[in-house]
């Protein structure tokens, strides 16, 4: 598969919090916590458990930084 998204960033699920319809995907990437919010159907067509290899793909239109 083949994407125009540059920050693709390989990760490790270390847990799955699932609610009625989005699950928080908690992930590890070299030693930074991220956390996916997705559909809990995503979680399932994706086959996602602890200890999956997953590629975290980040699109944004924007990023916001803030200070102090």
């Amino acid at each position: 598969m083949q994407l125009s998204a540059r920050n693709q960033i390989p990760a490790r699920v270390i847990s799955i919090n699932s609610g009625e319809a989005i699950a928080n995907v908690e992930l590890q990437a070299s030693g930074v916590r991220l956390v996916a919010s997705i559909t809990v159907e995503a979680v399932r067509q994706l086959g996602l458990a602890e200890g999956s290899e997953v590629t975290a793909i980040v699109k944004a239109s924007d990023v916001i930084l803030a200070v102090g």
